[in-house]
């Protein structure tokens, strides 16, 4: 008995020594949005769930947060509408949705909380960025978005080969495509290209990879994983981050969990070989943690169908942990 009780007295002295980056000393909001209207493969929806059943809240409150659940935006299955116009399918739902996910963020940075939303496909980016920018633009503060993704997500109803609306979120935000959806929140773009980083892509449409290059010409920052394997993804994040800590006030983190290599995270809605290793994406979080610089955090595509043993949404739990500052040597 005396063992036990040792063990969960040294847990508590670990738990005290934690270092929390300063300007993450807040309270952290979890938020849901189980969509998966955006794609056409099923399961994403289930995301939020699968990352709570991996213990996220109490191992984030064992690195001494303060943390509270809001629960999940309600989002109408696919099974309860019509798919709509084939190049921009469920449009109404996404579009309806999204507006109250935008506010509800807004509502929780308004109330001091860091927001951590938990996906759903990756057009939940849509509403987290339409909320996270209104709250930056009442504060005439500017939003910076790193991106880390196989894909683009820059297609629009003209170029998009599926009708997705998963592979248009960065697009929207930048302004690009319908106005229903760039529309959303009342104001467009929600963020400037020289204030977007885009990692790890190895997966880009024909048509999409032009607008990719426009707006890698305008100054948004493009790293294919190919850019990755020359430079090494330390130096990358370095140069953004710095970049971002420099020029932007708020910067926010979109993951899609399919930006890492199938080996290490096969759960996901639309895997792609040759992307990140686990360490690789440890690292982009362990130094966005020793930047101090993130203000908002948002984890998509876990599809727990096509998971083992529920191991990505452990993966996805560990990066969000590393990116809150649990480190491997306790300071």
């Amino acid at each position: 008995m005396n063992g036990v009780i040792s063990i969960f007295a040294f847990m508590d002295k670990v738990k005290d020594k934690v270092k929390i980056p300063k300007r993450l000393r807040k309270k952290i909001g979890i938020i849901g949005f189980p969509m998966d209207l955006g794609a056409d493969r099923r399961g994403v929806d289930m995301g939020p769930s699968a990352l709570r059943y991996a213990h996220l809240e109490q191992k984030l409150e064992g690195i001494g947060y303060t943390v509270k659940d809001f629960g999940d935006i309600h989002v109408e299955g696919a099974e309860m509408q019509k798919v709509g116009d084939p190049r921009l399918k469920y449009l109404p739902e996404i579009v309806r949705s999204s507006k109250i996910l935008a506010k509800k963020v807004e509502s929780m940075l308004s109330a001091n909380y860091f927001p951590l939303i938990l996906g759903g496909d990756h057009a939940t980016a849509i509403g987290s960025i339409t909320g996270i920018s209104h709250y930056c633009k009442k504060r005439s503060e500017s939003l910076g978005v790193i991106w880390i993704d196989a894909h683009a997500d820059m297609n629009t109803p003209k170029t998009t080969p599926s009708g997705n609306i998963h592979g248009m979120p960065l697009a929207v935000s930048l302004g690009i495509g319908d106005k229903r959806l760039t529309g959303i929140g009342g104001f467009s773009p929600k963020v400037l290209p020289e204030n977007v980083a885009l990692i790890g892509i190895r997966d880009v449409d024909p048509l999409e990879s032009k607008t990719v290059k426009e707006y890698r010409d305008r100054g948004m920052q493009v790293y294919t994983m190919t850019e990755v394997d020359k430079q090494g993804v330390t130096r990358i994040i370095a140069r953004v981050l710095n970049d971002f800590k420099n020029d932007v006030d708020h910067i926010h983190i979109s993951f899609d969990l399919d930006g890492v290599d199938p080996d290490y995270a096969s759960g996901v809605g639309t895997p792609v070989e040759g992307g990140l290793t686990y360490r690789e994406a440890s690292v982009i979080m362990e130094m966005v943690a020793d930047c101090g610089c993130m203000n908002s955090l948002e984890m998509l595509e876990v599809n727990p169908i096509l998971d083992s043993k529920n191991e990505t949404s452990e993966l996805a739990v560990d990066l969000i942990e590393s990116a809150l500052g649990k480190s491997i040597l306790y300071d």
